[in-house]
């Protein structure tokens, strides 16, 4: 069972683990295409902020961001493969920081191709969200072995 409790958590961090081997291959001195493609959508974030809580969000350089994310995938991914629950919090806070910014479907009518797509990988990182909570659910409520020592059968005594 354990062996294949391993391979399921290995298969399920594959997607972070993929997504930040494609970053850091890209990641150059700027950030790479991954820090292009977030600032826009950092800075709409920003002004929604701004706007709504009067909080001006500091000027942050989008290749931070980015390194913060890789790391925050790399470390919660190797935790996690390892049955950690702290890789598991690692991912959702990955998760729940990183998907309403990357996927803002939000900003765009519901008639345009980029709502639909959007939409459907904010879905898609939910469902992975929903799965990390399930892991760290299920983590918590079973005992830990090393805890509860079984009980040895006490002896008949003969004669």
């Amino acid at each position: 069972m354990g062996l294949l409790s391993f391979f399921g958590r290995l298969l399920f961090v594959s997607v972070f683990v993929l997504s930040a081997y494609q970053e850091f291959n890209d990641f150059g001195v700027d950030g790479g295409s991954a820090a292009k493609a977030l600032k826009p959508k950092f800075g709409v974030l920003s002004k929604h902020v701004a706007t709504h809580t009067g909080f001006e969000v500091p000027h942050v350089e989008m290749k931070h961001l980015i390194l913060g994310a890789l790391i925050m995938k790399s470390l919660g991914s190797l935790l996690f493969v390892f049955g950690s629950s702290l890789g598991a919090i690692i991912l959702v806070l990955h998760q729940a920081i990183a998907t309403p910014v990357l996927y803002d479907f939000y900003n765009y009518d519901v008639d345009k191709k980029e709502f639909a797509q959007l939409f459907v990988k904010f879905t898609q990182s939910l469902a992975l969200l929903g799965a990390l909570f399930f892991f760290i659910g299920m983590k918590s409520s079973t005992p830990n072995r090393s805890s509860h020592p079984k009980k040895k059968a006490p002896k008949t005594k003969t004669g």
